[in-house]
């Protein structure tokens, strides 16, 4: 799998999306029968993993933030009345 295959711009994709794109390159990888030669699909593959997981983070801060809103929301109209 060469760079043309894979999509320069994961910032754009949504987290589905970019595990859905490492399992494309992971089904590609295990049917080579020399891996050797596919250093570079590796090295893209490493590093959209590291992507994957910084998505992931942020998004775990963002779901944190808001269910912390909420839980204040909730709280001052519980003891507002």
């Amino acid at each position: 799998m060469k760079v043309k295959n894979i999509q320069s711009d994961y910032d754009s994709m949504s987290l589905e999306e970019l595990t859905n794109e490492a399992h494309l390159i992971i089904d590609y990888l295990e049917n080579q029968e020399n891996i050797d030669n596919e250093i570079e699909t590796y090295q893209n593959l490493l590093k959209l993993n590291n992507l994957i997981e910084k998505k992931f983070q942020k998004n775990v801060k963002n779901i944190n933030l808001r269910a912390k809103e909420k839980i204040t929301q909730i709280f001052s109209k519980k003891y507002a009345k």
